[in-house]
């Protein structure tokens, strides 16, 4: 018979990990804060208290201390929104982002309900060709047919006979690696934000040379709002897709112009993105490069409620907050996790078109003129450094509004402020994730949850509808 301590020799180290949990004489508390943050996989770890008193009595009113704690510590979600790095958290940020892209659509929260009447508009706006590469065909067509068979300076055919799918290889790589523009591609993503901001400034100047006003005067009666995700396409270049919405010039609270319809705007974005022009910085080894958008531009009007011609609102809305969890590894198109050195490169899980974009990104980073543009820590995303979701500061509410919603509906409503009270809290962070034993339990309370939540949603189909 083997001893206690072969016996845990031969036990794995989650095992280990496991008995040493639940042996825990606090480990019911410890599953309730795992359950608390939703299985979240990476939870933040806080030590620390607030207390609550009434500053005319000096009566204490609620003190909490997380000496009280297991381990002497609070779990708080990572609030992570990638998938790839936490499941759970990813789920409430694109319900989150569900809510705030269809806020600016439908109204609610601090938004009125006519927004939807307003002129709405679901843009994507591309990057321009760097370079040929593989597509995806339809129909049984080929690629890049060539009568000529002609070949590029470094001998590579200029043409694909090949019939590819969404997941061959060779899809969105260069057909000549050696021909394609890496700097121009790295440097477009570097300058995609002031691209955005030059297409929108563009709008204003356009919509007012169309009705003859100044910029200043459309100002006054004007005001365009929008919320934008970025996403990376095949060829790794990203491509902008845009909710865009008139509102009069106090926002959404104020109709736009009669004149200002869905029309109007569909012509005048085509022409404003038409006219981008940005130049980088002039660099010894690069020269100057002009920056522009794609020629593929796509402007679809919405519709709301399912009447109308267009896309549907939820349906615009619910793509967006679906894209947004996704990490660039699932894309295809970059790391979640910042390059420290040119061996993270050599070593990354990407397609040889990505790895090429990255030490772009890395040997651009080392000029001294582009040092503002901090490519190499950019590299992972292949220089872009945006968010993947931005929005103008009146089409709808934000993140941090519909998160203290949540909390307080989590936590049953908050009382009235009282002027008496004081709150006084002290908080340090002292670690994050889980150990290998722990992460088993909080990824089974997350597939519970889960499950849940699909029976609930199966209960509300069958009985059509949920009170």
């Amino acid at each position: 018979m083997l001893d206690r301590a072969a016996r845990l020799r031969q036990l794995s180290e989650v095992d280990q990990d496991l008995i040493r949990l639940v042996q825990d004489p606090r480990f019911d508390r410890w599953v309730e804060q795992i359950a608390t943050t939703g299985g979240c996989a990476h939870p933040i770890h806080l030590t620390g208290s607030t207390t609550t008193c009434n500053t005319l009595t000096g009566e204490v009113l609620h003190h909490y201390d997380t000496r009280d704690e297991p381990g002497e510590r609070l779990l708080i979600r990572c609030r992570n929104r990638r998938q790839t790095v936490c499941a759970p958290c990813s789920r409430l940020h694109a319900g989150d982002t569900f809510h705030l892209v269809r806020t600016g659509l439908v109204g609610g929260k601090t938004v009125p309900a006519d927004v939807r009447e307003r002129p709405r508009l679901f843009l994507t706006l591309t990057a321009p060709s760097f370079g040929p590469v593989h597509h995806v065909t339809a129909d049984g067509q080929r690629c890049r047919p060539r009568r000529d068979g002609g070949r590029c300076d470094h001998g590579r055919p200029l043409g694909c006979p090949a019939v590819h799918d969404a997941d061959d290889p060779l899809t969105g790589q260069p057909l000549c690696p050696d021909c394609y523009d890496y700097p121009a591609h790295v440097l477009w993503h570097a300058h995609a934000g002031r691209l955005w901001k030059a297409f929108t400034d563009n709008l204003y100047n356009h919509l007012a040379a169309r009705v003859g006003r100044t910029r200043t005067g459309l100002r006054r009666s004007l005001r365009i709002s929008y919320a934008k995700v970025a996403e990376y396409q095949q060829r790794a270049a990203v491509h902008i897709h845009a909710v865009v919405r008139l509102d009069g010039a106090r926002g959404p609270d104020d109709p736009p112009p009669a004149w200002a319809t869905a029309d109007v705007l569909t012509a005048v974005v085509r022409t404003a993105a038409a006219a981008v022009r940005l130049r980088t910085p002039f660099s010894a080894a690069l020269g100057e490069h002009e920056l522009r958008w794609g020629a593929e531009l796509d402007a679809r009007p919405l519709r709301a409620f399912g009447s109308g011609e267009g896309l549907a609102d939820d349906a615009v809305a619910a793509y967006v907050a679906k894209y947004v969890t996704k990490g660039a590894t699932d894309t295809g198109a970059g790391l979640d996790h910042q390059i420290t050195t040119p061996d993270d490169i050599t070593a990354a899980p990407v397609s040889a078109h990505v790895r090429a974009l990255m030490r772009a990104c890395w040997r651009l980073g080392g000029l001294p003129e582009l040092e503002p543009l901090r490519l190499r820590a950019w590299a992972h995303t292949l220089g872009y450094r945006g968010h993947i979701l931005t929005k103008s500061r009146a089409y709808s509410t934000t993140y941090t509004a519909l998160r203290a919603e949540r909390a307080d509906h989590q936590s049953g409503g908050t009382e009235l402020a009282d002027p008496d009270l004081i709150t006084e809290a002290h908080w340090r962070y002292v670690g994050s994730g889980h150990t290998p034993g722990a992460a088993l339990i909080a990824a089974g309370i997350a597939e519970d949850l889960a499950l849940n939540r699909e029976a609930a949603r199966d209960a509300c189909r069958e009985w059509g509808g949920c009170l």
